[in-house]
């Protein structure tokens, strides 16, 4: 399932990767997959360009990390 975004100005796949999903890891690529061609307008997507943002997987859980020194 894939929801339909459509671009805005000066809009970069990370830009909307991140509005959509909260994190760019793991998914810019999924997107890039999912919309064959989109990475030929380079590094900004043309305003109004349709974009199917594919579902995400969840993200990998935070680690509680300890440090030596606390």
């Amino acid at each position: 399932m894939t929801t339909p975004v459509y671009a805005q100005q000066n809009d970069t796949v990370d830009a909307l990767c991140w509005r959509h999903y909260g994190r760019t890891a793991g998914v810019t690529e999924a997107v890039l997959v999912a919309n064959p061609g989109l990475a030929e307008h380079g590094p900004f997507v043309p305003h109004g360009t349709l974009i199917n943002l594919p579902e995400a997987q969840p993200a990998a859980p935070q680690r509680h990390r300890v440090n030596l020194w606390d």
